[in-house]
């Protein structure tokens, strides 16, 4: 079972910064996209960033120019570099993965969700 366990929430001042790490674990075969998504209290699951395995990457219009993800496919991981962080981003901050298996001519694919870290941004 692959895990994915999510690392660097916490509470930060309007305008600071805050990045976040995500690593996957376990018996892994590949790993394609990588993403963040993110909840607010009262709202609906919405997507943050994604890149895929080949470093193209996608943003969500309300953190364009502000956040940054990337990834290492070296070592299972993607991050999320929050910049001019706003009390309106404020959220639960959880990271999604495909993972790919692949037998003789067919892919097969899996996704995981991380638990979740817990970013605040105070005004």
């Amino acid at each position: 079972q692959v895990q994915l366990v999510e690392s660097g929430g916490g509470l930060v001042e309007a305008g600071g910064s805050l990045t976040l790490s995500c690593a996957a674990s376990g018996p892994i075969f590949r790993i394609d996209t990588m993403g963040w998504y993110r909840q607010a209290p009262g709202k609906q699951r919405e997507l943050v960033a994604n890149i895929t395995r080949g470093g193209s990457t996608s943003y969500a219009d309300f953190v364009k120019d502000r956040f940054t993800i990337s990834r290492d496919n070296a070592k299972n991981t993607v991050y999320l570099q929050m910049n001019s962080l706003k009390p309106d981003d404020t959220a639960v901050y959880s990271c999604h993965a495909v993972h790919s298996i692949v037998v003789v001519t067919r892919t097969y694919e899996y996704d995981y969700w991380g638990p979740g870290t817990q970013v605040t941004v105070s005004s």
